[in-house]
């Protein structure tokens, strides 16, 4: 998949979840989302995506989300 694709979702569903008081909330939230609904590739792209200059692109929320949550989010 387009990996510029993925870093506008990702960010669409940071937009969301960045409203919620809890930044804790909202990061897990994230995590939650991209495990939940997120093919396993798509996972594993955006992954990797975050250890490029492409991360420069993503919103914050999902950059930390993906830092914080990495393990649970890598594919078996």
């Amino acid at each position: 998949m387009d990996g510029n694709n993925l870093v506008r979702m990702a960010n669409r569903i940071a937009d969301f979840f960045e409203s919620l008081p809890d930044r804790e909330e909202a990061l897990n939230e994230v995590a939650t989302h991209l495990h939940k609904f997120w093919d396993p590739r798509m996972r594993a792209q955006i992954l990797a995506l975050a250890d490029t200059p492409a991360a420069d692109e993503m919103h914050p929320l999902v950059c930390e989300a993906l830092a914080r949550h990495r393990d649970r989010l890598m594919p078996a």
